[in-house]
């Protein structure tokens, strides 16, 4: 498992958006699983679920993004899950860090000024 959260500031959906589309295009395997959405009194909730083919060792890799957001104050946390191999604990967690990447890069670009 590989995890990432930060908070940053900035447009929720526009967020939202180019996380999407820059997780759906930075692999060629990777697809959008499911999602929902949930809102109440000004605070907005996103989950999103992806995976993609882990060429590490032949395998599926999932990953959850959940962004929260109340006016331009958002929070993001990202879970990766999947791709080893092993039946009692982890090794080769190659591909779930490279899929995690993927996302902190989008996120990294967005606060610092590739808006």
């Amino acid at each position: 498992m590989a995890k990432y959260e930060t908070r940053l500031r900035g447009n929720f959906d526009d967020l939202l958006n180019r996380l999407n589309h820059g997780i759906l295009k930075g692999s060629i395997s990777a697809t959008y699983e499911d999602g929902s959405d949930y809102s109440n009194n000004g605070v907005r909730c996103a989950v999103r679920v992806y995976e993609r083919h882990s060429l590490a060792k032949g395998s599926r890799v999932s990953m959850s993004v959940t962004l929260v957001g109340f006016g331009d104050e958002l929070f993001v946390t990202i879970i990766t899950a999947g791709g080893s191999s092993a039946m009692f604990f982890k090794i080769n967690t190659i591909g779930e860090h490279t899929f995690l990447n993927n996302a902190v890069k989008i996120i990294e670009n967005y606060m610092y000024g590739g808006r």
